[in-house]
C-alpha cells in the first residue's frame, strides 16, 4: 500500500513566484481594457515585507499572508503612481532607480506590432521620419496590438506576459522568460547599484 505524500512546504522557486506575479500583474491590468498608459509595480518578498513590519498582515488578504508563510519566494507587487512625464520608454527607464527593499520590478505597456518584413517594408518607404514611420506601422494591415508585462528580480530571474488584442483572453495570453529580451534587459538595469 502506498502511502500518501505530505504537501512540501519547501519555498517555490523565485522564477515560479515571478511567474505568477507577473500574470497576475497583467490579469489586474487587462482589466482596465486596451488604450492604458505604462504601468509599473514595485516587487517585494512578502515574507520579508511582514518580517519589517508585522502590521502588515492586518492590511493583507488572510489568503495572502498564509501564501507568504508557505512561500519566502511569494512576491507582492505595489504599483507606483506619479511617474514622470516622458514620450520614451528608454527615457523612464533611465531615470529609474530601486531603493534596497525592493526585491524587483515590473512593467506593462502596450505595443504595435508587425511582422519583420513588413517593419523592413515601411522602414524603407519612410527612413528619416520617425512620426510617419510610427503611423505606418499603426496602420499596417498585419499590425497587431499587444500587451506585455514584464517582470525581473534583483538575482536576474525574469518572466513575461504577451496578450494581444486579436486573441483577448486570460487562456491566450503568451508567458516565458526570453519573449522581450530587449524590454527585460532595461528594465533589470532599473535594480543595478
Amino acid at each position: 500500500m502506498n502511502e500518501p505524500v505530505p504537501p512540501t512546504t519547501a519555498p517555490a522557486p523565485a522564477s515560479s513566484s515571478l511567474w505568477r506575479t507577473v500574470a497576475e500583474i497583467e490579469r489586474y491590468v487587462a482589466t482596465d481594457g486596451w488604450g492604458a498608459p505604462l504601468r509599473l509595480f514595485a516587487l517585494v518578498r512578502t515574507a520579508d515585507a511582514l518580517e519589517r513590519d508585522p502590521q502588515l498582515a492586518q492590511r493583507l488578504p488572510e489568503n495572502v499572508v498564509a501564501e507568504a508563510r508557505a512561500d519566502t519566494g511569494h512576491l507582492t507587487s505595489v504599483e507606483q503612481d506619479g511617474l514622470p512625464d516622458v514620450t520614451d520608454l528608454d527615457e523612464l527607464l533611465g531615470q529609474l532607480a530601486w531603493p534596497h527593499g525592493v526585491d524587483g520590478a515590473a512593467l506593462v505597456v502596450e505595443r504595435i506590432l508587425v511582422p519583420p518584413d513588413a517593419e523592413t517594408e515601411v522602414r524603407a518607404a519612410t527612413p528619416a521620419d520617425d512620426e510617419a514611420r510610427a503611423t505606418a506601422l499603426a496602420a499596417h494591415p498585419l499590425a497587431e496590438d499587444v500587451r506585455i508585462a514584464v517582470g525581473v528580480l534583483r538575482d536576474g530571474s525574469h518572466e513575461c506576459a504577451v496578450r494581444s488584442r486579436s486573441k483577448d483572453s486570460d487562456g491566450e495570453v503568451a508567458t516565458g522568460a526570453d519573449l522581450v529580451p530587449g524590454l527585460v534587459s532595461a528594465l533589470q538595469a532599473t535594480l543595478q547599484e
